[in-house]
C-alpha cells in the first residue's frame, strides 16, 4: 500500500491542512459593534412646551451655509475663514496624524521581511602570518542573509486594533467637520453682532446730533431769561449720555473686528461690514426634520459614535491576549572568506523558529486590562447617549429662541414707535410752556434705551437662527 493512501495518514494532512486554513483566516474575539438603542421624541420641542411640526424631508441643516447666509459680506469671511482658520487647519493635521497611525496599527498583521549583510578584511604583517600556519597575510570574510517573522492574527488581536485605529481615524473626520460646522456659526454670529454694534452707533451717534440741538436752543432759552439754568444742565445731561456711548461701542466694534480676524486666521484689523440685511427677521416656519435624523447628522454624535466603535473594539484586543500567541521566523544566508565563493550554494544556512506563548499567570493584569475596556465602553456608551441629548436639548433651545426673541422683537418695535411719539410730544408741551424740561428728560432716555434695546432684539432674532442651523447639523460640508 502507498503510505500517502493509508488512511492515518490522509487523515493527518487533512487535519494539517485545516490547521493551516484557520491560523491563515483566523476569527476574532470580541463583541462585534451594534448602535445603542437611544429612545427620541417624534418630534423637536417648540416653544411653549408645544413640539413642533415635523416632517421626514430636507431640513435647514441640509442646506449650504451660503444658502442660509446670503449677505455677500459675510459669505466672504465664512469662506476666508474655512480656508485659513488655524482651529480647522490643527483638525486637518489630526486626521493626517490619525491616518499615518491607520497604518502602523495595520502593519502588525503582515509578515516582515530584512535583509542584510556583513563584510570584514584585513592585511597580516608577515611575521605574523609566518608565524601562525595556514593563515595568510589577508583575511576576507562575508555573509548575506534574508530573514522574515510573522506573528499570525489568530484570534484577531491586530485586526482589532486596526478597526479600533479606523474608527478613531473616522472619529477625527468627524471632529473636524464638527469644527467647520462651529467655525460656521462662531463668524456668522460675530458678524451679527458687527452689525448690531454699527446699528447702535449710529442710533447714539443720532441721538446725539439731536441732543445737541437741544442744548444749544436751551442755552438760549437760559441766556434770554426764558428758561432756568436748571433745564440747560438737564439738556446738558441727555447730551454727554448720548456721546459716553459712543467711544464705547466704537471700542466694542473694533475688538469684535479683532475676534472675528482671528476665525479668520489673520491678523488683528478691520473687516467689511457694511451690509444692512444682516439684522433682517429671519423666515418663518423652517423645517427642522425629524429628531432621528440627528443621529445621522450631527457630526458631534457621529464623532462619538467612531469613539463607542473603537471602544468596543479594544474589547476584542483584551479578550485576545488570553489565548495562545503564535509567532514564526525564518532565515537563511550565504557566507564565504572570498568574493567568489560568498553566493555558493554549499555555504548557505536555513533556519526557522515557532513560538507559541499562552499567558497562564500575570497577577491579574490581562483580566483587569479586560475589565478596563468594558467599562470604557460602558462610558462610551454614556457620552454618545449624553451627545444626543445634547444636540435634542440645542434645537429645542434654538426653536424657542426663534420663537421668543421674534415675539420680543414685535413688541420692541412698538414700543420704540410709542417712545418716539411721546418724545415729540413732551418737546412740543416743553416748547409751548406747558411742561418742565424734566418730561423731556425722561421721555428721551427712555427713546434711547428703547431703540438700543430694539437692535438687541433684532440681534437676538437673527442670532437664533444661526443657533438652528447649527443645532441641526449645518454648516460643516
Amino acid at each position: 500500500m502507498n503510505p500517502s493512501t493509508h488512511p492515518m495518514t490522509r487523515i493527518c494532512q487533512l487535519a494539517c491542512g485545516a490547521l493551516l486554513l484557520i491560523l491563515l483566516v483566523g476569527c476574532t474575539v470580541g463583541p462585534n459593534y451594534k448602535r445603542p438603542q437611544v429612545p427620541a421624541a417624534p418630534a423637536f420641542r417648540g416653544a411653549d412646551d408645544a413640539p413642533v411640526a415635523t416632517a421626514d424631508k430636507a431640513t435647514l441643516g441640509d442646506e449650504n451655509w451660503a444658502e442660509v447666509f446670503r449677505e455677500p459680506e459675510l459669505q466672504d469671511l465664512i469662506r476666508t475663514a474655512l480656508t485659513n482658520n488655524y482651529d480647522v487647519r490643527i483638525a486637518a493635521q489630526h486626521i493626517l496624524e490619525q491616518q499615518a497611525q491607520v497604518r502602523i496599527t495595520r502593519s502588525q498583521e503582515f509578515p516582515t521581511l530584512a535583509v542584510g549583510g556583513t563584510g570584514i578584511g584585513a592585511e597580516l604583517p608577515d611575521s605574523l602570518s609566518k608565524s601562525i600556519s595556514g593563515i595568510g597575510s589577508s583575511i576576507y570574510a562575508g555573509s548575506f542573509n534574508l530573514s522574515a517573522a510573522w506573528a499570525p492574527d489568530f484570534w484577531g488581536l491586530y485586526r482589532r486594533q486596526t478597526e479600533a485605529a479606523r474608527a478613531q481615524l473616522l472619529a477625527q473626520v468627524w471632529a473636524q467637520r464638527a469644527v467647520r460646522m462651529t467655525l460656521v456659526e462662531q463668524v456668522a454670529s460675530g458678524y451679527i453682532q458687527l452689525r448690531a454694534l454699527d446699528r447702535q452707533l449710529a442710533i447714539a451717534k443720532q441721538t446725539l446730533g439731536v441732543r445737541q440741538q437741544s442744548v444749544d436752543l436751551t442755552r438760549r432759552l437760559a441766556d434770554g431769561g426764558s428758561a432756568p439754568l436748571s433745564d440747560l444742565r438737564e439738556a446738558e445731561e441727555l447730551q454727554y449720555t448720548a456721546s459716553s456711548q459712543i467711544p464705547q461701542l466704537e471700542q466694542q466694534i473694533q475688538q469684535q473686528e479683532n475676534a472675528l480676524r482671528l476665525l479668520l486666521g489673520e491678523n488683528p484689523g478691520p473687516v467689511a461690514h457694511t451690509d444692512d440685511n444682516a439684522l433682517a427677521p429671519p423666515p418663518q416656519d423652517l423645517p427642522v426634520g425629524l429628531p432621528s435624523r440627528l443621529l445621522e447628522r450631527r457630526p458631534d454624535i457621529l464623532e462619538s459614535e467612531q469613539q463607542l466603535i473603537a471602544a468596543n473594539a479594544q474589547i476584542g484586543v483584551a479578550r485576545a491576549q488570553f489565548f495562545p500567541q503564535l509567532s514564526i521566523s525564518a532565515s537563511g544566508g550565504v557566507g564565504g572568506d572570498q568574493w567568489s565563493n560568498l553566493f555558493d550554494p554549499s555555504s548557505h544556512t536555513v533556519y526557522g523558529i515557532a513560538a507559541l506563548t499562552q499567558p497562564i499567570f500575570e497577577g491579574g493584569k490581562l483580566r483587569g486590562q479586560l475589565q478596563l475596556s468594558e467599562h470604557e465602553k460602558e462610558e462610551m456608551v454614556l457620552n454618545y447617549q449624553k451627545t444626543i441629548s445634547g444636540a435634542l436639548r440645542d434645537v429645542s433651545d434654538a426653536l424657542i429662541a426663534l420663537d421668543k426673541t421674534r415675539a420680543t422683537r414685535e413688541q420692541q418695535t412698538l414700543l420704540v414707535a410709542a417712545a418716539q411719539d411721546a418724545t415729540r410730544l413732551a418737546r412740543m408741551r416743553y416748547q409751548g410752556g406747558a411742561t418742565s424740561y424734566l418730561e423731556v428728560l425722561t421721555t428721551d432716555s427712555d427713546l434711547f434705551s428703547a431703540q438700543l434695546n430694539l437692535v438687541n432684539a433684532q440681534e437676538g432674532e437673527a442670532l437664533s437662527l444661526v443657533q438652528l442651523y447649527g443645532a441641526l447639523g449645518g454648516g460643516w460640508e
